[in-house]
């Protein structure tokens, strides 16, 4: 696509907004969408892609983190204690990503998606309210909680919160490797592992993923792959998408989240495995 300076900016910008609408609904945080689509449309290589995504993640995670966290939704204590993993993994993938080739990032990078909307779409049923066993470390840490719905407040219980400290450590990884704030691992590990409700496992996401994309932000930015052209109308876009997707979470339909998260990831994880394979990157 050959455009110029201007309307490359305006277009990035737009699809940012796009991509950060999507994200702070699902809790992807954006990066996941901006990557492959600055790679696959405008031939971005992949390390600066990844380097502006990582700045968009971290205003994504500032636009809509208060607003969630305002309205009732977020767990600060689930993601202060699972922070502490990904913040670990992330600084780890970072190093390790300035010494993958591109394609290898791209294949990676496609099958990490393609699983997460296998496992956004499986059938398992929210919690209509508190487990019967309530999970013994989950209550010494205080991770239990409740949140708002049309009809009032409904409490969950947390399960298996060591699992989910073990996830994040890989989803800390991820994000460091592809510059995706490890939002879609994070959403899954603590929707299916740990049994969060849904829309309390993307506000969450969207809490965590600004503090593990500026662990990994440090790394790219020392190896000079951040360029202030590139990522400020990235960030920008990205921030006004977050803070309009905030507005919407509440009226939002659960299944509705998990197809719109599962449709948009499959279709470029697909584009992500055949762009590595065929040398594209």
């Amino acid at each position: 696509m050959t455009l110029n300076v201007v309307e490359f900016t305006v277009v990035v910008a737009a699809m940012s907004v796009a991509a950060g609408f999507l994200g702070s609904l699902t809790g992807l945080g954006g990066g996941v969408i901006i990557t492959p689509l600055l790679t696959l449309l405008f031939g971005v290589d992949i390390r600066y892609a990844i380097g502006a995504t990582l700045v968009s993640v971290i205003a994504t995670s500032s636009g809509a983190a208060a607003a969630y966290v305002r309205e009732g939704f977020t767990n600060i204590r689930i993601g202060m204690f699972l922070e502490v993993a990904t913040t670990l993994g992330a600084v780890g993938g970072a190093t390790l990503a300035t010494r993958v080739p591109a394609s290898v990032l791209a294949v990676l990078f496609g099958v990490v998606l393609l699983y997460s909307a296998y496992l956004s779409i499986r059938t398992r049923h929210d919690q209509d309210g508190p487990a019967d066993k309530p999970d013994r470390i989950a209550q010494i840490l205080k991770l239990d909680g409740c949140y708002p719905t049309p009809g009032g407040l409904r409490p969950y219980h947390v399960r298996k919160p060591v699992t989910g400290f073990g996830f994040m450590l890989g989803a800390g990884a991820l994000s460091g490797l592809l510059g995706i704030g490890s939002g879609a691992v994070k959403v899954i590990a603590m929707d299916q592992a740990m049994r969060v409700p849904f829309k309390v496992s993307t506000t969450t996401s969207n809490f965590m993923i600004g503090v593990t994309a500026a662990a990994s932000a440090g790394v790219y930015l020392r190896r000079g792959y951040i360029d202030p052209g590139l990522a400020m109308p990235v960030m920008l876009g990205v921030s006004l998408g977050a803070m309009l997707g905030a507005r919407k979470l509440l009226q939002a339909r659960t299944r509705v989240l998990r197809l719109v998260f599962a449709a948009v990831i499959v279709v470029l994880a697909i584009q992500m495995v055949y762009g590595g394979f065929s040398g594209r990157f």
